[in-house]
């Protein structure tokens, strides 16, 4: 009888362990997903940044009182990628 009380407090230990590893391994695992998430989500950002056209426009006075002669409300903005008024130097 004693034997058999050994064996289930070793084969709970072994559950435990097996659990606590698993544990640590989705923790480990959602921060690295979520890391991984941030970044990509921040590249995807940074190239539609890129495609405003509105540092090289002529109307582009980098004023931050006036931004634009032209559509001072979108200026440096993502609605500013397809301006009709773009005017490069």
């Amino acid at each position: 009888m004693f034997q058999l009380g050994k064996l289930i407090t070793e084969a709970n230990m072994i559950v435990i362990v097996v659990l606590r590893f698993l544990l640590a391994c989705s923790v480990i695992g959602i921060f690295v997903w979520s890391f991984l998430r941030t970044v990509i989500s921040g590249v995807i950002a940074a190239k539609k940044m890129h495609q405003i056209p509105c540092s090289t426009c002529n109307f582009f006075t980098n004023d931050h009182r006036l931004k634009c002669t032209a559509h001072p409300y979108i200026a440096n903005t993502e609605e500013a990628i397809q301006c009709l008024d773009y005017q490069s130097h």
